[in-house]
């Protein structure tokens, strides 16, 4: 970095300038309400919408407003992107940082050959997904997919689940895997840690958050009675637990990356949704699980993946100049259809100025941890599948871990795998897309 003085310097300006653009942005997207069937909506209850909506032409007109919405912001989001960009582009510059990715690289603790490695793989095998997504057209009636289609729900779990059903059904089958999580588990639902009543003035959402002094954690969620919402309470637990062995660490041990961070939380939901397809009562009900399963492959391979590249081709280019609304979209809408192999009928051009996490001054290029942890714990899942109660110690070994060695220390040290080598993440894709056979299966049986 400069020398101290400068860097002062640089974060007190930064105050009023880079961080100050983000939180514009916050500001803008939030305040935008809009009419809808007779509801005045925000703009993320309007992207719940057409993402969720079981009616598929409620979410095309819910996505058409959206996208109409975004445009009419599109040149405020514009500024306040061009600007973040060129205050970290020049911070670089006078650090003498040859590339804009080395401060995402640093803060994940992760190389720039291991994140190749791990996109190119993806690349090798997303267009799988086709198969997917030509089913799911087929149920619903259509020739293609279009963009407001490739998450949306098929199928229906029609059990609902009490909180207290919900949590012995996440117990019970993580004991079968690892006793200690199950053991966790137990003891913060019924020391009341989770705060899961549904109450109105709750905001949505879900988060779980570690108290040092006390060595505990406490999760926030609004559980619902839906299949979905007791996999969100394993999720949320799984956080609980990463923080709870590590609780007796220096509390500069206990600091992990994002791009780990999902490990132990994704984790305790892929043992709980595999439970919950196995014991499905109908063809409708495995269906929606199935299609669950696939849709955060399609987030995190292809999704994610545009993301990324979107903004990795953004900062080669605002080195240079501004960007302007247009060549913003036309950026977006390549990494989309390069990321999605072409395989819907439309796309998202302004998913730029929509998505808060390119606005996100705190995490840098604030996409790939998401599709590596996600990689990463379906990569340690079938570890402890395979090799079973061997296996609860080594897990717990690495959790402890994940605040002291870096990414490729940590897989090589508790894994015995390299990440820089395509092996270990051809493994975990193929465990991800190992869905789609039979849900094309049911998808032709039930069309």
């Amino acid at each position: 970095k400069m020398n101290a003085e400068l860097e002062t310097l640089l974060s007190d300006l930064a105050t009023d300038g880079y961080h100050a653009w983000g939180r514009l942005y916050g500001i803008i997207s939030s305040d935008k309400q809009v009419e809808f069937d007779g509801e005045t909506l925000s703009l993320g209850q309007l992207q719940n919408r057409y993402e969720d909506h079981p009616d598929r032409s409620v979410r095309e007109r819910a996505f058409a407003l959206y996208e109409q919405s975004f445009n009419e912001l599109s040149r405020s989001c514009a500024m306040a992107l061009n600007y973040q960009a060129g205050f970290r582009l020049t911070s670089y510059r006078h650090r003498g940082w040859d590339s804009f990715l080395k401060e995402p690289l640093m803060k994940n603790r992760l190389s720039a050959e291991s994140l190749d490695t791990m996109w190119g793989v993806i690349d090798d095998n997303s267009a799988r997904l086709l198969d997917y997504f030509a089913a799911k057209a087929k149920l619903m009636g259509v020739e293609q997919l279009r963009w407001f289609d490739a998450t949306a729900p098929v199928g229906k779990v029609e059990r609902t689940f009490s909180y207290s059903e919900a949590a012995d059904f996440v117990v019970d089958n993580i004991r079968a895997f690892n006793p200690d999580i199950a053991d966790f588990c137990r003891m913060a639902v019924d020391e009341r840690w989770v705060e899961a009543e549904n109450r109105s003035g709750k905001r949505a959402g879900a988060y779980c958050t570690s108290l040092p002094m006390s060595s505990e954690s406490r999760i926030f969620m609004t559980y619902n009675g839906s299949y979905n919402g007791m996999l969100t309470l394993a999720h949320e637990l799984g956080h609980g637990y990463h923080g709870y062995v590590m609780r007796d660490l220096p509390y500069g041990a206990r600091s992990y990356t994002m791009s780990i961070a999902e490990t132990a939380s994704t984790f305790n939901e892929t043992v709980v949704n595999h439970a919950g397809l196995a014991s499905a009562g109908s063809d409708q009900e495995r269906l929606s699980i199935l299609a669950t399963r696939l849709n955060d492959a399609t987030t995190f391979l292809m999704n994610i993946r545009s993301r990324f590249d979107f903004e990795r081709a953004f900062f080669e280019k605002r080195a240079q100049a501004q960007l302007p609304v247009a060549e913003l979209n036309a950026l977006m809408e390549a990494s989309q259809r390069k990321a999605y192999k072409n395989g819907l009928a439309d796309y998202h051009p302004l998913f730029w100025a929509s998505k808060l996490h390119f606005y996100n001054t705190g995490a840098p290029f604030y996409n790939f941890p998401y599709t590596f942890g996600y990689l990463f714990s379906t990569g340690v899942y079938a570890q402890a599948k395979a090799e079973g109660a061997s296996f609860q110690q080594r897990y717990i070994a690495m959790l402890r871990d994940t605040g002291s060695m870096d990414t490729e220390t940590l897989a090589s040290t508790h894994l015995g795998v390299d990440l820089t080598k395509p092996a270990f993440w051809q493994s975990a894709v193929d465990a991800a897309l190992a869905p789609i056979g039979e849900f094309a299966a049911l998808a032709e049986k039930l069309a």
